[in-house]
């Protein structure tokens, strides 16, 4: 990977295409060598570049990739109307584990570990509740995706914890009609780490 500083507050990162099987790739991002990494972007597989903008002047970034591994679950529709709604269950947005629903068994990125039974509930006007099986044993998290009528990828709307089943999503208008599905994951390796310092704002 290589950044590039392409204004005093623009960092363009530049890397050459990953791992086929690899699902996507995490760009991470910290302000110290040896600093606690953030999660920047959720990327798809074959993206090969990304501009991070509007830094903190006079700031040293560190940037390292990471591919993530898993299959997604099977897909589903959802279309929101006008209601009536059913009654949400308390705190039906929070990322939860279900009662009941225990933690799977099988290896995180094999096919079989992928998510099952993935149901969607219209809560309100622009909220889904979303629920799943966990069938993975060893997943870092779940990531949420969605793709909108009209796009044609995916991408991640939400990452959750291991062992999460349950989470609702607040949706936007052009997400008002729109594919659901999730995955469990796991990363792989990160690449090297590039800095660049910004300049003065």
């Amino acid at each position: 990977m290589s950044a590039e500083l392409v204004s005093p507050t623009d960092v363009e990162l530049r890397w050459t295409a990953g791992d086929p099987a690899a699902a996507g790739h995490v760009l991470e991002f910290a302000t110290e060598p040896q600093g606690r990494y953030t999660i920047l972007a959720f990327l798809p597989e074959d993206q090969t570049a990304y501009t991070h903008p509007d830094l903190i002047p006079n700031t040293t970034f560190f940037y390292r990739l990471r591919p993530y591994y898993g299959h997604a679950s099977a897909p589903v529709e959802v279309t929101l109307g006008s209601g009536p709604y059913p009654e949400p269950e308390p705190d039906w947005s929070r990322p939860r584990t279900i009662p009941g629903g225990p933690r799977g068994g099988l290896p995180a990125g094999t096919e079989a570990a992928a998510p099952a039974d993935l149901k969607a509930t219209v809560t309100q006007a622009d909220g889904v509740a979303f629920g799943w099986t966990d069938r993975a044993a060893d997943e870092e998290g779940h990531l949420l995706e969605n793709r909108p009528a009209g796009r044609p990828d995916y991408r991640v709307v939400a990452a959750l914890d291991p062992d999460v089943n349950a989470v609702g999503l607040i949706t936007l208008p052009e997400e008002r009609q729109a594919s659901y599905r999730v995955r469990a994951f796991r990363y792989g390796p990160h690449s090297n780490v590039v800095h660049r310092t910004t300049g003065g704002g």
